[in-house]
């Protein structure tokens, strides 16, 4: 429920907590949330989603003050969705309800967000781990790592990526369409308000060991196996684009080092076996760098992803020709290195052949004829996709 001295004034705030068995600390999370509310004079509401509870939480929050609303879809990431849309405030605070974030302490959120931010992280590294509040495996390995990956692929510029503790503007993060049901939705609202450029900021929190005796929902190798593939979906560039590059790049230099002749490196022998190898790279990352493509048109098209403005160009330049006549032209070249091959066989009666000075003149040219195929099947995929994206 709103509290009564701001019952009659529009909602600024609303703190939301996603719930599920939490009775030994949802009633000292509200109480802390309602004596800030009504300390700092700011008008707002507790709303709890409670996400399947069997304890009696829903019903002690209601008791405390709070709002509550029932989540049937199961996950973090469910109740916090729910709640977010359930909030009446023009801004929200989320936090978990476990006791291990002072709602007592949240002017330094909303001074942010009065002056105009639309997402405020708090970062625990900054404000401090109290002893017992964080297992050693998330400190110093499952936070740090997945905070630098979301700086790498995406350029967040959030220090904890995985504090859940944090306060946005409500329409804002709405228009952010975020999806998951589980753990990782805390990583997709980050990566989605730095790709959307939500203006953020950042605060200091401290984070307290939990007031709870049962063990954590989190799972710290499943949870953050989750996470950490939501980023690799989420960024085709780091998944697909840039190792197929190198798988490329790799391979046709290698190629082109070996078509002359064995080369001898000391004591070690390259040939046509390498060649072969050299081959298979060229083949996985052009077919590596056409899936970044179909990804991100994909993702756009869905809106998992903002618009592009350097690819939206590149992909408004393409058209299905110029795919078209480079396969064909790949397609020529490969089939008249085969044609070769065989004339060369027929000048031999059809007999054995040197099949390292053969392979010399079939591994490109099959792998000319694969990558050329290739290019022309993606090139009508990509029109395909491209009927849906313009219209």
């Amino acid at each position: 429920m709103v509290d009564s001295q701001n019952r009659d004034r529009a909602i600024e705030l609303s703190i939301v907590m996603p719930c599920l068995n939490e009775a030994e600390t949802i009633v000292t999370c509200i109480e802390k949330a309602r004596t800030w509310l009504s300390e700092s004079g700011t008008a707002g509401e507790v709303l709890v989603a409670d996400n399947g509870s069997t304890d009696g939480s829903p019903e002690l929050a209601s008791k405390a003050g709070a709002r509550v609303i029932a989540v049937r879809e199961k996950g973090y990431g469910a109740a916090l969705i729910e709640g977010i849309n359930a909030a009446r405030g023009e801004f929200i605070i989320m936090g978990d309800a476990d006791d291990s974030y002072d709602f007592g302490k949240l002017d330094a959120f909303v001074v942010k967000l009065r002056e105009g931010h639309e997402f405020v992280m708090g970062n625990r590294f900054a404000g401090g781990i109290l002893p017992g509040s964080m297992p050693p495996l998330h400190r110093y390995f499952g936070t740090p790592v997945l905070t630098t990956i979301s700086r790498l692929f995406f350029g967040s510029v959030c220090g904890d990526i995985q504090c859940g503790l944090r306060g946005f503007r409500k329409s804002a993060v709405q228009k952010l369409r975020l999806q998951t049901m589980g753990m990782e939705f805390a990583s997709e609202m980050v990566v989605k308000a730095t790709l959307n450029k939500l203006r953020t900021a950042e605060v200091p929190v401290v984070l307290s060991p939990t007031g709870r005796s049962r063990p954590p929902h989190l799972r710290s190798w499943r949870d953050g196996w989750r996470n950490l593939r939501f980023y690799l979906l989420y960024s085709p560039r780091w998944l697909f684009l840039y190792p197929g590059l190198v798988l490329l790049v790799a391979g046709f230099a290698v190629s082109v080092w070996l078509l002359p002749g064995p080369i001898f490196v000391e004591n070690v022998a390259f040939d046509v076996h390498t060649l072969l190898y050299a081959a298979m790279a060229m083949v996985l990352g052009f077919q590596a760098i056409v899936f970044a493509v179909f990804t991100k048109t994909f993702a756009i098209n869905e809106k998992l992803l903002p618009e592009d403005p350097r690819f939206s160009r590149w992909f408004n330049a393409t058209r299905l020709e110029a795919g078209l006549l480079f396969g064909g032209i790949l397609c020529v070249l490969g089939l008249a290195g085969s044609i070769w091959a065989v004339l060369r066989w027929k000048s031999h009666a059809f007999g054995r052949l040197d099949s390292s000075e053969m392979l010399r003149i079939i591994v490109p040219s099959v792998t000319a004829l694969t990558i050329g195929f290739q290019a022309i099947l993606s090139s009508f995929f990509l029109s395909i996709l491209a009927l849906r994206r313009r219209r």
